[in-house]
């Protein structure tokens, strides 16, 4: 993973170094903002190549950016671009679609060849993360894609799936598990295409997007409910919004089944509390995490890891 940050730069040069050298010269665009502000200025970006796509998550003050034809001219991309709104909102326009305001945890898509300008709304700056996924790594290959100029996401079913694969995707970047993004990346691109109509939701593509964001968004339910000990398939395929049989199909699919599921996140979550709060009783630990007894918990943490949560417990504190 890349990183950068404008610290790295003398305060008077940090504006001018960001817009010749990271907004021009890595991501195709210009950027402009009044001299008298330039000196408060600061900017930081992730780079990460996940997959066949690159993920970008960009914080920096408020300013203006366009990407112009000259600026296709000299930086092409030819590559599907889904956009998260991470905080605040902002602004698209100067395409041939209607300008339109992206709220804090929406999500919208572009292709990176057409023309556009966008700044912040307000004073936050921006927050957002990018996954640019070139057009020969999507299927199919339709020139249409060539033809998509920003757009809001306006699926609402859409959003929390879109949210889990990028949520995972983040994860997957900071613990450099690459040989689980292609799948999240891929699904990324086929939901952005299903919201703007290339591609069906029941066609293969569609209905493997589908799949995978909805896994991601199970473990995420999962993950969220974890201290209801009578956490059961039927409420999280209701939050789902899929039949129990639906839910227990994407588990197999991912070679560990719902129940499998649900005790890894319980076991990871009761080390995790052990090692962050090593005063913290354990039967209140086993009960945090949703294990319906303390003797239960020991079954299957020694059957898990070969010892019992205490003695987890003494090593981390040794490794201190």
């Amino acid at each position: 993973m890349y990183r950068w940050c404008t610290d790295e730069v003398e305060p008077h040069d940090r504006f001018d170094f960001w817009r010749e050298v990271r907004a021009k010269g890595l991501f195709g665009v210009t950027a402009e903002l009044e001299r008298e502000r330039r000196a408060d200025f600061f900017g930081e970006f992730s780079m990460r190549q996940l997959g066949n796509g690159t993920l970008v998550e960009l914080k920096a003050s408020s300013y203006a950016v366009e990407r112009s034809q000259a600026d296709i001219g000299r930086a092409p991309g030819d590559s599907i671009c889904v956009y998260q709104q991470l905080g605040g909102g902002g602004w698209f326009g100067g395409m041939r679609s209607s300008d339109f305001a992206i709220a804090n945890g929406s999500f919208a898509t572009s292709h990176t060849d057409l023309p556009y300008r966008t700044k912040p709304l307000g004073t936050g700056g921006f927050h957002l993360r990018i996954l640019k996924i070139p057009v020969s790594g999507l299927a199919p290959q339709d020139k249409r894609m060539r033809e998509l100029a920003p757009k809001m996401f306006n699926d609402s079913g859409l959003a929390p799936l879109l949210d889990a694969c990028f949520a995972d995707l983040g994860e997957v970047a900071v613990s450099d598990g690459s040989s689980e993004a292609a799948p999240l990346v891929q699904a990324l691109g086929h939901l952005a295409l299903i919201e703007r109509g290339l591609v069906r939701p029941g066609s293969r593509r569609g209905q493997g997007a589908l799949r995978t964001a909805r896994l991601s968004l199970a473990r995420r339910l999962i993950a969220r409910h974890l201290q209801d000990p009578d956490l059961a398939p039927t409420q999280v395929a209701d939050l789902l919004g899929v039949s129990v049989r639906h839910l227990h199909m994407l588990f197999e699919a991912a070679d560990r089944s719902f129940s499998q599921t649900v005790t890894e996140e319980r076991l990871k979550q009761s080390r995790r509390l052990m090692r962050e709060a090593p005063e913290r009783l354990i039967a209140d630990i086993a009960s945090a995490c949703g294990f319906e007894s303390l003797a239960t918990y020991y079954r299957v943490f020694n059957a898990a890891y070969g010892m019992a949560p205490g003695d987890f417990r003494a090593r981390a504190s040794e490794a201190r």
